[in-house]
């Protein structure tokens, strides 16, 4: 909690409610800063700051509290727990675990209630790829930690930290336990990351290997990539979640398949033709005029469509 001069934690008071929207005055808060709203301490984040008045959306509902009571600044912005644990777990909009909510109060979840976003006493088998002496630098691979069956958790230095890897070692830990040290600097597996602060990159790939939905209607008009990011608009019952599920559902089962190199290079001739495809306005016309050989491996279309 953020605390001012006399070790007193900034506090404010209710002063007008709209629905998900509030408004707290005396506050001393930044923007995006979170905090805790009422009796229940709801969590809330600064949106607006006009004068003396602060103005809190809620992710809460705040029916029932009323104007006076208490507005906490926790001086914190939203973050969410990264690591070992968060492809296996099932969240809210603000990495509440809901199994975890579920486990204690039932499948109607109360106001104000709280759990950290990992579970923060399961031992994770780590094992390290680094070794003792080596020069560390942020984005370098301390180590992983195989989350799911076939899928292998990179731990990496956290941005902001770099030196000589000092200590470092394998085993089970938990995420907040120490698995490395650099330059006096404890190295856990759990980072706490702001979520509006983009993570930093050293480069981004531009996605090429087609994904092969199945799905004529996308294969053909609107091509997919692995990697990339695709949108459905649309007005209500046009079938937006219906496609959805119908992707989750269709995907081959070759892209399930462990061996990734395999289908990779089977995928290779066909990346720059998908990359063409996407990029060009005539795309469609390309998948008419070359359809029998990018799709008939995949039975997408007979010989005949040729």
């Amino acid at each position: 909690m953020k605390e001012n001069k006399s070790g007193e934690k900034d506090k404010g008071v209710l002063y007008r409610i709209a629905g998900p929207v509030v408004v707290a005055k005396g506050l001393k808060a930044r923007m995006y800063d979170v905090v805790r709203v009422g009796k229940e301490k709801l969590m809330g984040e600064v949106i607006q700051i006009t004068d003396d008045q602060t103005v809190i959306q809620v992710y809460e509902d705040t029916s029932g509290i009323r104007p006076g009571e208490e507005v906490i600044n926790t001086g914190m912005p939203l973050s969410v727990e990264l690591g070992p644990g968060l492809l296996t777990s099932i969240y809210d909009g603000i990495q509440r675990p809901l199994p975890v909510l579920k486990e204690q109060m039932g499948d109607f979840i109360k106001r104000g209630v709280d759990a950290p976003g990992l579970d923060h006493k399961k031992k994770w088998d780590f094992k390290a790829l680094m070794k003792k002496g080596d020069n560390a630098k942020p984005g370098d691979v301390l180590g992983e930690v195989e989350e799911t069956p076939g899928i292998r958790h990179k731990i990496m230095v956290p941005p902001g930290t770099s030196g000589k890897l000092t200590e470092i070692s394998s085993g089970k830990f938990t995420v907040l336990e120490t698995v490395a040290v650099i330059d006096g600097n404890d190295i856990s597996m759990m980072q706490k990351w702001p979520v509006r602060n983009p993570r930093p990159n050293a480069k981004k790939l531009a996605p090429e290997i087609p994904l092969i939905t199945g799905q004529r209607i996308f294969d053909v008009l609107f091509p997919l990539a692995k990697g990339g990011t695709a949108a459905i608009p649309g007005p209500f019952g046009a079938g937006k979640t219906v496609s959805q599920q119908q992707l989750a559902d269709r995907i081959p089962s070759s892209y399930r398949s462990k061996d990734r190199k395999a289908i990779d290079e089977q995928d290779s001739p066909y990346r720059k033709h998908i990359k063409h495809a996407c990029c060009s306005k005539r795309g469609f016309c390309v998948h008419r005029n070359h359809n029998s050989r990018i799709f008939q491996g995949h039975g997408l279309f007979s010989r005949s469509h040729g």
